[in-house]
């Protein structure tokens, strides 16, 4: 196990919120509503799902081809709640064409710090997820820089919609917290674009085999 940012969130991130779809799915709920009844005594986890579902239109259906997706996550003393909305390439491809994150971080320091680590944090998240993987042959790793490791290019950015819920509790991190939900939150999109569910990760490795 290697450490990279959010560390031990990253995967376990994922591996909740994913079985969270399949729960709300296989029950026949709503992701929101599912989470609702499981974190009725959580208000601070209430209030960001409620902003979340409000802000990513997520009662209303998306355009035609696109299709959404759900996460959120604690780390970090920060609570992060992420709509991903994708379209599927007739080759099986994947757009990325927005993101709706809302995170709850404690007492604002300063927003646009938070802000650019939400989107920067989704950038790696996103990355990893569809084609991050790190690769070992003869006990090296084969990924020295950015062109064997490679981030999502300007054009394959998708949209980012922030909203940052402002109350006295103690603040907690942002340069971390933004990037579990963000692998969920997609796989789960795919999910309802395609009906097969991801359960390894990066996406473009999982095609390959």
């Amino acid at each position: 196990v290697g450490s990279w940012r959010s560390v031990g969130s990253s995967h376990n991130g994922f591996y909740v919120e994913s079985m969270m779809d399949e729960v709300a799915a296989a029950s026949g709920q709503d992701p929101f509503a599912l989470r609702r009844r499981l974190l009725q005594n959580q208000p601070r986890f209430l209030t960001v799902l409620d902003l979340l579902e409000q802000t990513s239109l997520w009662s209303e259906p998306p355009s035609k081809g696109r299709f959404r997706g759900m996460a959120i996550h604690f780390s970090f003393a920060s609570i992060v709640g992420e709509v991903a909305e994708i379209s599927i390439g007739d080759n099986g491809s994947v757009t990325v064409h927005k993101m709706t994150c809302v995170v709850d971080c404690g007492r604002v320091v300063n927003p646009s710090i938070i802000e650019s680590q939400m989107e920067s944090a989704m950038i790696d998240g996103l990355t990893a997820a569809l084609r991050g993987g790190v690769h070992i042959s003869e006990g090296k790793v084969q990924q020295a820089n950015y062109d064997t490791y490679k981030l999502m290019h300007i054009n394959e950015v998708p949209e980012f919609v922030i909203h940052i819920v402002e109350n006295s509790e103690a603040p907690g991190g942002v340069g971390e917290p933004a990037v579990p939900p963000s692998m969920p939150a997609l796989t789960n999109a795919i999910y309802a674009a395609t009906g097969q569910r991801v359960r390894s990760l990066p996406i473009e490795s999982t095609k390959k085999t």
